[in-house]
């Protein structure tokens, strides 16, 4: 009777420590597949640029060749239609750069490259399901000129309840059952980079304050709502502050210097 009762317990211990290393590697293997972050950068009143950096991990690519390259061409072709750079680091790291240079512009690049419109709904259905990470992404920029400063209210939603995780032909060949939900294998962030910094109105994500950064975490699974406000010096005030103390000082001088 010991005997058996002592087997039992061998094995039970057995196919549990076989089942704690199964999920240990299945979590080496697919934690972090795939990080995404896009910032907004203002480098002043009539200057700035939208990135975005896409890194995936090796076991993704390896998993999903053919939808990987796919979905990171559909992003290069995306941002060049909108004067943007690109750069392909490596077969899994890529940098998307787009200018803007007014807050309208920043408004319109930054919609229509998360939510293009040009499209028929059988290209936009086709690219959906070429979308390694779906994500439906608003930005709303509100300016107000307040002579010598500019202050802006930048507002944006984030859907990322659609991701219900990862898929790819390896996975699919393997017959494989999702192991993981998605926020072990998603990494997404949005970052807000200002002259004088920003601050962060009612934050329901967690936020991170670097320097003149504000740094988002996003949620999968969630709609992340997220909302700024910060200052810009308005160069048309300052511009037009100069001109009128050069007026002043050049009739002071006239008056002084003019003969009786």
């Amino acid at each position: 009777m010991g005997k058996n009762v002592g087997r039992q317990l061998r094995r039970w211990v057995s196919s549990r420590l076989h089942y704690l290393g199964f999920l240990l590697l299945c979590a080496l293997l697919l934690s972090g597949c795939v990080r995404y972050d896009v910032g907004v950068t203002f480098q002043g009143q009539f200057a700035g640029y939208i990135s975005q950096e896409i890194e995936l991990g090796e076991q993704l690519t390896s998993f999903s060749q053919g939808e990987v390259k796919t979905w990171l061409k559909t992003l290069e072709q995306r941002a060049k239609s909108l004067q943007g750079k690109v750069e392909r680091v490596s077969d899994r790291r890529l940098t998307l750069t787009i200018p803007f240079s007014n807050g309208a512009e920043l408004n319109r690049k930054f919609n229509q490259f998360f939510n293009p419109t040009e499209q028929t709904p059988e290209q936009r259905a086709a690219a959906q399901g070429e979308e390694i990470v779906e994500l439906s992404a608003s930005l709303g920029l509100t300016q107000s000129n307040l002579l010598l400063l500019e202050r802006d209210r930048l507002r944006l939603e984030v859907d990322l309840r659609s991701l219900g995780g990862l898929s790819g032909d390896g996975y699919a060949n393997a017959n494989r059952q999702q192991l993981l939900n998605t926020n072990s294998l998603l990494n997404l962030e949005f970052s807000l980079a200002t002259p004088w910094g920003a601050r962060a109105i009612n934050p329901q994500i967690p936020v991170e304050q670097v320097g003149n950064h504000l740094l988002w975490q996003l949620q999968p699974g969630q709609l992340n709502y997220i909302e700024a406000v910060f200052w810009l010096p308005s160069s048309l005030g300052l511009g037009t502050v100069v001109i009128i103390a050069l007026v002043v000082v050049g009739i002071g001088l006239k008056n002084r210097f003019r003969p009786d």
